[in-house]
């Protein structure tokens, strides 16, 4: 990397090749990835609240 400049000039050809998403594609998979945040913050929630209902179910068993 002796030149600064050629590095700059290799850094936008590069830069040009990519193939951006378009607005329609960003927002629909933005969407997908909060549905899937949500979903699975339910089963964890539920899965949590099952064990916890269990646990305390076999603790008082102690008692």
């Amino acid at each position: 990397m002796a030149n600064p400049f050629q590095f700059i000039q290799q850094a936008r050809a590069e830069a040009a090749k990519v193939t951006w998403p378009s607005r329609r594609e960003t927002l629909i998979t933005s969407g997908l990835v909060l549905l899937m945040v949500l979903l699975s913050s339910i089963f964890f929630v539920s899965v949590d609240q099952a064990l916890r209902l269990f646990v305390t179910f076999i603790l008082s068993l102690g008692r």
